[in-house]
């Protein structure tokens, strides 16, 4: 099953995604629906008639997520392109829900910057309050899975040993645009990031040092995580940052962020005040 966040003129709807368009489950957002018990029964029983959306509608489909919990150097080809020795344990900082923006909108380049980096990420969703986790309850506590591009501001990220200075600029983080369901995602499933058509990071899910499961246990360990909560699990090698010399977005480009099973986020990048 998959499921959307739609802007609508009466405020934000969820909705069930089927083949040709969607269905309405009711108001509220995703992050909302999972919040009820019983969301699975309800997206499943929504019988209202297949209508259609243009992509500007679609909005990040947990608009308000409590929290962000991102992970750092979790493929092996990124840990290796960085120059870093695999971790014992997860790199994790933060996002705001601030920085979010649908899968289709554009990306304004901030002013501050010019060192703007892209990162194809799985995200996953939780679906159930938990904590102190093992791998069964953490396992039952995921949700489903959808896509985020972890823009980041090199420039501001590594001015410090700390990350959140470059990773949470607001209206950066494109999400969506949809959330899938753990049935309906291949153990190894293709995620990759395009600029302009030319694709710059390709690898498989499957190549995850730390996987779903490991992520919900050790977030869960610290603190408790609540339906509608984030986990981006880190990005694959690729990144511009890493290119000799080293490459960044810039105005008039478009990046395509794709994980099979789950859908594609199209962000047009535009300088700030550009016309």
């Amino acid at each position: 099953m998959k499921l959307a966040t739609v802007r609508t003129e009466d405020g934000l709807r969820a909705v069930r995604v089927e083949d040709g368009g969607y269905v309405d489950i009711g108001p509220g957002d995703v992050g909302e629906l999972l919040g009820r018990e019983d969301w699975q029964a309800v997206a499943t029983a929504a019988d209202g008639p297949v209508f259609q959306v243009e992509p500007s509608r679609l909005a990040p489909v947990v608009p308000h997520p409590g929290k962000i919990i991102c992970v750092g150097l979790n493929y092996r080809t990124h840990i290796t392109e960085m120059g870093r020795d695999l971790p014992e344990f997860p790199t994790l900082f933060a996002k705001f829900p601030e920085a979010l923006i649908g899968p289709n909108d554009p990306l304004l380049l901030p002013p501050e910057s010019d060192a703007v980096d892209w990162e194809a990420e799985l995200v996953v969703v939780v679906g159930r309050r938990v904590r102190r986790a093992d791998r069964v309850t953490a396992a039952a506590a995921i949700a489903g899975y959808t896509i985020l591009n972890d823009v980041s501001l090199r420039d501001w990220q590594f001015r410090t040993r700390e990350w959140l200075q470059g990773k949470t600029w607001e209206a950066t983080t494109p999400l969506g645009p949809c959330l899938v369901t753990p049935d309906d995602l291949p153990a190894d499933a293709e995620i990759s990031c395009a600029i302009d058509d030319e694709v710059v990071q390709k690898s498989t899910i499957g190549d995850l040092l730390f996987d779903a499961a490991d992520l919900v246990i050790y977030v869960s360990t610290m603190i408790t995580l609540n339906p509608g909560d984030l986990i981006a699990t880190g990005t694959t090698g690729g990144v511009g940052h890493a290119r000799k010399p080293p490459r960044y977005l810039r105005d008039g480009q478009t990046v395509v962020t794709r994980i099979d099973g789950i859908g594609e986020l199209v962000t047009p990048v535009r300088r700030a005040g550009a016309s």
